[in-house]
């Protein structure tokens, strides 16, 4: 091998939650674990590693009215790089974030395409407005334009009914993600309430997002389909103000919202308990800022899930879940170096010592 600069990362590479190393190497942007032979230039880094974070729920390219240009757009995602979350999930936006793959600086996404909803039955300018009718030819666009996933909005405010409320007939679901599968793409689904769940889950859903409706008689149900949850425990906190400023309009609503919110640790620990696979995944975008990963995590702690499960949602095992790698030999080098162990205080990840994206450290 010729001579080249290498980064040599010392301290404790946790590989997996029990498979820990001692050092490992980067060599031209990917991870080695034997010293390079020619290495010169080389620059040491020392800490607690962990592989880059994952945010399996998250919107650059969102902004509270809808799109946002690029220049916003890149300070989302940074502010994502900023707290080691090296890999998104943007679970729908309407705009084309195609260009983040060029970066070599700007953390890797996983598009599930724009939001598809019934018609005036989400947020403005936020996703595609459909009937059910047209549910199986918009799914099967947005696999097309998606990294293999396609979102949908399970159920949002009936204003008729005063409450949240499914938005598709369970064939209408059945049909549209059997197209998505066919394409080689997972459905996703915004589920705030129960109503929806059961369906969807019958239907083959691969993963809901917040799940806040799910309860004890269908979690059986989930793991038995081993359909994922990603809570966004940060999001779902906003319930009680959502629910303030919809009292006087929609009661009936806003007194769902508070009972989802007073319930929902015990949701999360119930479902993990169960076996339901859980990811980390925050929100971000929309009205939410972003690098709010390690607030999710500990948020998952908090909910019952032991650090080393609420690490596994958000690092090894979100990792695998997206079919992306880890620490693994001659994978990219995306990871994160804490001063301190994040198995025993997941506080820690609040604070990265560095952060380092394709073999650059960038903080």
């Amino acid at each position: 091998m010729s001579e080249c600069a290498v980064l040599h990362v010392k301290g404790r590479v946790l590989v997996g939650p029990e498979d820990v190393r001692d050092e490992l190497w980067v060599v031209g942007g990917r991870i080695a674990y034997e010293r390079p032979a020619g290495a010169r230039d080389v620059r040491t880094v020392e800490g607690w590693v962990l592989p880059g974070l994952v945010d399996a729920h998250c919107h650059v390219g969102l902004g509270p009215d809808g799109p946002v240009d690029a220049a916003t757009a890149e300070k989302q995602a940074l502010g994502d790089r900023e707290l080691g979350a090296l890999l998104l999930r943007d679970a729908g936006s309407p705009s084309d974030t195609r260009w983040v793959d060029d970066r070599e600086d700007l953390p890797r996404i996983i598009r599930a395409g724009r939001h598809i909803a019934r018609t005036r039955r989400y947020i403005r300018n936020f996703a595609h407005e459909i009937e059910p009718g047209d549910l199986v030819p918009y799914v099967a666009r947005e696999a097309r334009r998606g990294d293999g996933w396609v979102k949908l909005v399970g159920d949002w405010i009936d204003r008729d009914l005063g409450d949240l409320a499914a938005c598709w007939p369970r064939d209408a679901a059945a049909a549209a993600i059997a197209e998505a599968h066919r394409l080689g793409a997972r459905v996703t689904a915004h589920c705030f309430a129960e109503t929806a769940l059961r369906d969807l889950v019958e239907a083959g859903i691969d993963c809901v997002e917040h799940a806040t409706g799910l309860t004890d008689d269908l979690i059986p149900l989930f793991a038995e389909r081993n359909v994922a949850i990603v809570p966004t425990l940060v999001n779902i906190a906003t319930f009680p103000h959502l629910a303030d400023g919809g009292e006087a309009r929609y009661p009936r609503w806003s007194a769902h919202m508070r009972r989802l919110h007073e319930r929902r640790y015990d949701t999360v620990r119930n479902a993990h308990d169960a076996g339901v696979p859980v990811y980390v995944g925050t929100d971000a975008g929309g009205t939410l800022p972003h690098g709010l990963v390690a607030a999710e995590v500990a948020e998952l702690v908090t909910a019952g899930l032991t650090p080393v499960a609420a690490l596994t949602a958000t690092a090894w095992g979100a990792r695998a879940w997206l079919g992306r790698p880890g620490l693994d030999e001659g994978a990219p080098a995306d990871l994160v170096v804490y001063e301190s162990d994040p198995r025993a205080d997941v506080r820690v990840l609040a604070a990265p010592r560095r952060v380092v994206l394709r073999g650059n450290v960038v903080q």
